[in-house]
């Protein structure tokens, strides 16, 4: 489990594309100061596996199913990245409850700056579109972010200062992709209403 709180601003460093699946190397001092073989580190939202560790860098393999689903396919030598380490025990949730399971991607649609923040609008898939209301959570790129305005293939994010220096978000262009993960307690409440709601004409048995 993760919080959405970025703790590093990393960078991939090579990318080797196997038969089914690519391994990125990636450098992140920060995020590898402690790990090991088999932790978990949220890359960009996604969760993957270290597989090796050296130097403060890792790697990880990323299957063909994440590639298509996440925007991770984009990323090149070079590419920076947001990296966090799961939640410790009894650690603060400085963000809200993110597992690193990516629900589909969008893209910056326009970027609207201030003098002390920037308001950002994201596309959004159809199918993501009921999951996100207005001051609801939202993870982008593994950011935890409070929702502004939701359209119904849109929402948009304000994001300080900080956001902008210590993430990805601070970077992306109009046109880049973004990894988004809903809240998994929206998901859970409509899966629960779907099983407990009935046809108020349906004899109770």
């Amino acid at each position: 489990m993760f919080t959405g709180i970025v703790e590093e601003l990393g960078e991939v460093t090579a990318v080797e594309q196997l038969a089914d699946a690519s391994r990125f190397r990636l450098r992140g001092p920060v995020v590898t100061e402690g790990a090991k073989h088999g932790d978990s580190i949220a890359v960009n939202g996604v969760c993957l596996t270290v597989v090796e560790l050296g130097d403060g860098e890792f790697t990880a393999d990323v299957m063909a199913e994440t590639l298509n689903r996440s925007s991770l396919g984009a990323l090149a030598t070079g590419s920076r990245v947001n990296l966090e380490r799961p939640m410790a025990v009894g650690g603060r949730l400085g963000g809200h409850i993110v597992q690193g399971h990516v629900d589909g991607t969008g893209r910056i649609v326009a970027r609207e700056p201030s003098e002390n923040w920037e308001v950002v609008k994201v596309s959004l898939p159809a199918e993501l579109s009921r999951y996100v209301v207005e001051k609801g959570s939202i993870t982008v790129d593994g950011v935890s972010l409070t929702v502004v305005d939701a359209g119904p293939d849109y929402f948009t994010i304000s994001l300080i200062p900080t956001t902008l220096a210590l993430t990805t978000l601070g970077i992306k262009k109009p046109g880049d992709p973004v990894n988004l993960e809903v809240d998994v307690i929206a998901k859970y409440v409509e899966r629960l209403l779907g099983h407990t709601t009935r046809d108020p004409e349906e004899p109770v048995s």
